[in-house]
């Protein structure tokens, strides 16, 4: 039987990914954690507050919990990251050091740690940006990232630790907040539509990225950790994608369903991050070792935001 721990379940995927890892195992095998208590009441019982960053305290709960595998999903992301380097570099890698050190010495079964299309820098080719193509970050978050790809690469060839991991693009949902990632504005847009107020974007009309709908970005989740091991071939991180598309373009397709619906552009410091990222992405590898489909576009995707997101706003 799975025994699965969530860590960062607070966060705008772990939320999600909490809520279908339940419907699949059941409620009592899936224990949400967070460092923040106040999470509790969102992700309710079992929940345990744990700082991943304690590896004592950590194993622990893995022991008393009789756990499995380790979903972790705590991390600064790339903004946040930039305010706070040495801060966002710590939390991240040491995080991710701690699991893989207690995945190997209680043979965790499986270990599943997102890495992020944030491992690629301004010299990869910016189309259809392929699984083998230049990873050359300039973020603190990127090169966390590309740092964690090579020691769950390490891991499973040094120790035989069956690690899995996404290289996800912008994910966009309409259950949580933000959490202080470049392409979050393709979540606030969708809010401030929904409430009848105008955007205003910190990135270019025309800054094109790569995006996947929460739904897909789950689906390709447990899609992965459900793969029988033969089937991962890749030991670093899997590319994925869905779409890619540009504020203007996200503007235009919320206009069909708020047709007075105003954005403009006022670009900070997040404009550098995102012109450091490719522009699409090549996922073939994925859908060739282990199936992976998406099921949502931009089309698709905006009429379900909105048609949630109104029913949400009614019902507060």
């Amino acid at each position: 039987m799975n025994r699965i721990l969530v860590l960062g379940a607070g966060g705008q995927l772990g939320m999600e990914l909490v809520e279908e890892l339940r419907k699949r195992y059941g409620t009592e095998n899936v224990f949400a954690s967070d460092l923040k208590p106040q999470n509790q009441t969102l992700l309710a019982s079992p929940f345990i507050q744990i700082d991943a960053l304690n590896i004592d305290t950590l194993r622990q709960a893995v022991i008393d919990n009789e756990i499995t595998q380790i979903y972790h999903l705590a991390a600064i992301l790339s903004a946040r990251g930039e305010d706070n380097p040495l801060f966002a570099w710590d939390v991240n890698m040491k995080s991710l050091l701690n699991v893989l050190e207690i995945g190997r010495h209680q043979n965790l079964d499986r270990i599943y740690w997102p890495s992020s299309i944030a491992v690629f820098g301004p010299d990869t080719p910016k189309n259809n940006t392929g699984q083998e193509a230049i990873t050359n970050p300039v973020t603190t978050y990127g090169i966390s990232k590309l740092a964690g790809e090579k020691w769950c690469n390490y891991y499973f060839h040094r120790y035989g630790l069956d690690v899995r991991s996404l290289r996800y693009p912008g994910l966009i949902g309409y259950k949580t907040p933000a959490g202080g990632g470049t392409t979050d504005y393709a979540v606030d847009i969708y809010q401030k539509a929904v409430r009848g107020e105008n955007f205003v974007s910190f990135l270019e009309s025309d800054s094109a990225l790569p995006m996947m709908y929460m739904n897909d970005a789950v689906k390709a989740t447990v899609d992965l950790m459900e793969s029988p091991k033969s089937s991962i071939r890749i030991r670093s991180s899997y590319n994925i994608s869905a779409m890619s598309f540009t504020p203007a373009e996200i503007h235009k397709e919320i206009t069909t369903h708020f047709p007075s619906f105003q954005i403009s552009y006022h670009p900070d410091q997040r404009q550098q991050i995102a012109d450091g990222w490719p522009k699409s992405i090549n996922d073939d590898a994925a859908r060739n070792d282990w199936g992976w489909q998406h099921n949502f576009d931009l089309q698709k995707m905006t009429k379900d935001i909105i048609e949630n997101l109104s029913i949400k706003e009614k019902t507060q």
